[in-house]
């Protein structure tokens, strides 16, 4: 038999079990959009796309849909237009809760109920009707949400595995409170469905309803510890709840957002288990090791460089080493440790503890434990100067910005993760269009004549913009001071998000860049903190965890 598809909790579900439907909520992440892209709009939301792409791949035959969103009624026309489906029917729900919506609904629910009937060949049957009203168990202890737009079971699968306490997932379709009161007893059909109308209606309510101030609850609930936020790229509806939720909440809150893609689920990990750690520093804790002969090394495999560092047992620093990272983070891993160990006079065995970081720190298997880059970070920059509470990391391949607590933990943090822009990489790219090398680079644009603006912070339209720019002559130093102005400002507004706080400081590679750290300086309207182990933080932060292991 086939399942019964849905996508929205005011889908009348116990309406289609009393036909003898299977109800399965669609909810899957596929690899990519390969067969929705040939018959969608390329901006619409990554969970439509999904929607027709597990229709298209034969995976979906009966669907019931709600008139949700724009998105929801652009998948209607094109899944009918399909000839895919057994069964289509959208649910035409007014976006309130008044008498009037109350009694469209209830029309509405007869012409489903008219239509599926048809379909199965079933009559209504009241007793399966009233067995689907089953309550949801709600968490009764300490525990984390994921509040905000849809996510997909294999991303909250992995925020389920990385959070140090249970997780309740209140995302849109999951937060469904229709199963708490029973049908009244005497009603006919239609007095069924008029009260299941209501029922339907007077649900916690989600972004699409006028009146929506009742999702309060779902952040106050005094046993709430942690709220992950979650956001569909194209989705407007709970972004503004975000910009809410962001002034209000009273516990941690971590923004993501998806494509809907198993890929996006992917890049989104280390943000996961950095606010994991930021949560339970525990998690940062590894087996209990006995002291040795006294040393601590870190390993930060970033996506250009790989850095060690090696303390002793009063963790002073005894040697460090950065090399490129090469093709693979295990090999290059294993090549700068055995140099590091080769400076200090040292042997593997010598070595009490190892903790790795970075975006390659789940690939070296050498290590005691493994940390976010986010944590280490924060830990490295607090044993420079204690005085810091906001970083700022330009990486190779991200850019991120953490203000940190007095004790050098993580308040708060945010990424730019997605692309190049604003990364080392972007600025290589630059360099590499100009003809310059990264250490010239780095000393020009300091003065400029023209004021010039790069408009584009994308990697393959910037380059263009400075292909156009060289071609009208214009100076090296202008075009420079642009790139860095560039970057900077979309550093500036990260730093504006997390709440930064100074000092600052500025770490990774790229804090090597003078003419980027006075840019972003004048951005910022403060000095940065430029440590001569700036480029070490992360590996710094993971020695020092790794001594903390050491008993």
């Amino acid at each position: 038999m086939n399942k019964t598809y849905y996508v929205c909790k005011y889908t009348p579900v116990e309406l289609l079990a009393a036909f003898g439907a299977q109800c399965e909520n669609l909810n899957q992440m596929p690899q990519g959009f390969e067969l929705a892209d040939q018959i969608a709009h390329p901006n619409l939301c990554g969970f439509g796309k999904a929607l027709i792409e597990a229709v298209m791949a034969g995976e979906v035959k009966e669907l019931v849909l709600v008139n949700c969103c724009d998105t929801i009624r652009s998948v209607y026309d094109i899944l009918e237009d399909s000839g895919k489906l057994d069964f289509l029917y959208l649910v035409d729900i007014l976006h309130s809760d008044g008498t009037c919506s109350r009694e469209r609904t209830a029309v509405q629910l007869k012409g489903l109920a008219r239509a599926y009937g048809a379909y199965k060949g079933t009559a209504f049957d009241e007793q399966k009707f009233r067995a689907a009203f089953v309550p949801q168990e709600q968490l009764r202890e300490p525990y984390l949400t994921v509040l905000g737009a849809r996510m997909g079971r294999e991303l909250f699968d992995m925020v389920q595995e990385t959070m140090p306490l249970p997780v309740q997932n209140n995302s849109c379709v999951h937060n469904r409170s229709v199963g708490e009161v029973q049908p009244p007893e005497g009603l006919d059909f239609d007095g069924l469905m008029e009260w299941y109308a209501g029922e339907l209606l007077h649900q916690l309510p989600c972004m699409r309803m006028l009146d929506n101030t009742g999702r309060k609850q779902l952040y106050n609930d005094p046993n709430l510890r942690g709220i992950v936020y979650h956001t569909v790229k194209f989705c407007d509806f709970y972004s503004f709840e975000y910009a809410e939720l962001k002034q209000h909440a009273a516990v941690p809150l971590l923004k993501i957002e998806s494509d809907y893609t198993v890929q996006s689920s992917g890049q989104l990990l280390t943000r996961l288990e950095a606010f994991a750690e930021s949560i339970d520093p525990a998690q940062c804790e590894g087996k209990e090791i006995s002291m040795g002969k006294g040393y601590f090394a870190g390993i930060d495999s970033g996506s250009t460089s790989t850095d060690v560092v090696i303390l002793n047992k009063d963790r002073e620093i005894v040697t460090d080493i950065i090399l490129p990272t090469g093709a693979g983070a295990a090999i290059g891993a294993e090549r700068a440790l055995e140099e590091a160990l080769k400076r200090a006079g040292l042997e593997r065995e010598d070595i009490d503890a190892l903790v790795t970081t970075g975006y390659g720190r789940t690939a070296i298997e050498q290590g005691d434990k493994s940390i976010t880059e986010i944590t280490c970070h924060a830990r490295g920059a607090h044993y420079l100067d204690p005085e810091v509470r906001t970083v700022v990391d330009i990486g190779g391949q991200d850019s991120k910005v953490i203000r940190l607590n007095e004790d050098g933990t993580v308040a708060n943090f945010v990424m730019n993760d997605k692309c190049a822009a604003g990364t080392g990489r972007f600025l290589e790219m630059m360099a590499r269009t100009m003809e310059m090398s990264l250490d010239e680079m780095s000393v020009t644009g300091l003065e400029y004549g023209e004021d010039i603006t790069i408009s584009s912070m994308c990697t393959v339209f910037a380059e263009s913009e400075v292909v156009s720019l060289i071609a009208q002559n214009k100076a090296t130093d202008d075009i420079v001071h642009g790139l860095n102005k560039a970057v900077a400002a979309k550093t500036a507004s990260l730093a504006k998000r997390v709440g930064g706080a100074e000092k600052y400081m500025m770490t990774g590679g790229v804090s090597k860049n003078k003419g980027l750290v006075q840019t972003l300086e004048e951005r910022l309207g403060t000095k940065l903190v430029i440590s001569d182990k700036a480029q070490l933080c992360g590996a710094l932060g993971a020695a020092l965890f790794a001594a903390d292991m050491v008993k």
